[in-house]
């Protein structure tokens, strides 16, 4: 079964596979996510992995203009439900393979990527081309905020602390904020 199989059969399992909404692992690591945007106000922020609409639906308050991608379908329409009875028109949803497929980035580039639980589920290939796409797709002064579970998993090809050391090793970027505990890590690098 390969990565889009596993995470279409998660979310047809059940409509909310991690207990996003419900958690309080969940609910207060997104409400430190939030809490930790440097600004309160962005014009375009990009969401890669949205799952199920939960951040998504916060960042929307956040941001002028929202895309929201998933690689799986069952997460985007439950994405796009979501956001539909909210009727928030400043969200671009989209169902893409990242990091092969990419949005169209805006002139000047995003000033937020925010990516929360996804990079660790990427062979070392694509997150290279990842954390590639995310740096130069991300507009001088913008903000790309990645939060990570600091645990094992059966399904995860990196953890959260390399990952992080790696991205945070760029010269592109300065640490704005870092937030370190036993089950997550998550910080905000600025684009020089």
């Amino acid at each position: 079964m390969n990565q889009r199989q596993h995470f279409e059969q998660l979310y047809q399992n059940s409509p909310d596979p991690w207990a996003v909404k419900t958690a309080w692992y969940e609910r207060r690591k997104r409400q430190v996510l939030l809490a930790s945007l440097p600004r309160e106000h962005y014009r375009y922020g990009f969401e890669p992995g949205c799952g199920n609409g939960e951040t998504t639906l916060a960042l929307l308050e956040r941001c002028d203009q929202l895309i929201a991608a998933d690689f799986a379908e069952s997460a985007v329409l439950l994405c796009n439900a979501r956001i539909q009875r909210e009727d928030r028109r400043q969200l671009h949803l989209q169902k893409l393979q990242l990091p092969q497929e990419w949005p169209e980035v805006p002139a000047g580039g995003f000033d937020l990527l925010v990516v929360s639980e996804l990079a660790y589920y990427l062979g070392d290939a694509d997150l290279a081309l990842f954390s590639e796409r995310c740096l130069s797709s991300l507009a001088p002064g913008g903000h790309w905020l990645m939060c990570h579970w600091r645990h094992q998993a059966p399904d995860l090809q990196q953890t959260a602390d390399t990952i992080h050391a790696q991205i945070g090793a760029s010269a592109a970027l300065k640490t704005v904020v870092e937030h370190r505990e036993t089950d997550f890590l998550l910080e905000v690098w600025e684009r020089l």
